[in-house]
């Protein structure tokens, strides 16, 4: 197997166009039942930390950002912040999937922002759009996790999101084990393989950030991505997303995964 990684990584000279340079054996295989690289909220690279808050943030922390803007302020962006790289970065890095969350920016009707604690510095509409990227001949595939969604043709219904909603790795890989063991979606569903805090764990950290959460428990975090497969079978995965891409060899790593199907073929 580590022979095969190594000759996979000698073909591929990097992760920019690493789904053009997979074996032709894998062609004709469906898109979910390959190993997918992906990012947890994708833009908060940007995030405007002069913008108004995003509401459906905890209360507490809406409370104390009245009364001590520029502490709370401050601490909100820090853990808001999941990625470091631009949507251009990450995508050269290797990563194939998007979390882009969106919503009105209060006062700014005519425009929609991204928005994750913070709404993003740029618009929806400064970012590439289905038409630039036809156009280009670039092919994407648009899900919208709303009902909405199953009345127009053009888009993906919802994709699953497996989300643990906690700050212990251990936690985290318990969660997404027993996600496993009841069984994978038919389509497209992502395995989230990112740490989330709460108020509480914010106010008892309030100089920490999502970055100092993260990083020290990636070499854990990615250990199980290595042990992980793609296919049609009840515990196979098909997206991996993570937060901090480029920190270290995850999306390698979730790209490799796919060479175990070879394996079954030979």
């Amino acid at each position: 197997m580590k022979k095969l990684l190594q000759e996979c990584d000698n073909q591929m000279g990097g992760n920019q166009e690493w789904m053009s340079q997979l074996s032709e054996k894998l062609w004709d295989i469906p898109l979910y039942n390959l190993s997918l690289p992906g990012s947890h909220d994708s833009m908060t690279y940007c995030l405007d930390k002069t913008s108004t808050i995003d509401d459906s943030l905890p209360k507490l922390l809406l409370v104390l950002e009245k009364y001590v803007p520029c502490i709370t302020r401050s601490i909100i962006l820090r853990w808001s912040t999941t990625q470091n790289l631009s949507v251009v970065g990450q995508m050269d890095a290797g990563i194939r999937y998007l979390d882009f969350r969106i919503g009105e920016r209060p006062n700014v009707p005519s425009d929609l922002y991204f928005v994750h604690g913070f709404y993003t510095s740029v618009t929806v509409e400064e970012q590439p759009t289905l038409r630039n990227m036809w156009k280009q001949g670039y092919q994407v595939i648009v899900s919208y996790d709303n009902p909405i969604a199953m009345k127009y043709e053009y888009l993906w219904s919802s994709i699953p999101y497996w989300w643990a909603n906690t700050t212990n790795k251990r936690s985290l890989i318990h969660f997404l084990e027993s996600k496993k063991h009841k069984g994978r979606p038919d389509d497209f569903f992502v395995a989230g393989l990112n740490l989330t805090e709460n108020a509480s764990y914010i106010l008892k950290h309030p100089f920490g950030s999502m970055k100092r959460l993260t990083l020290p428990k990636l070499p854990f975090l990615n250990n199980w991505v290595q042990k992980q497969h793609p296919g049609v079978s009840r515990d196979a995965l098909n997206i991996i997303a993570e937060d901090l891409i480029g920190s270290d060899n995850f999306v390698s790593a979730v790209i490799h995964l796919n060479m175990k199907l070879l394996l079954d073929k030979n």
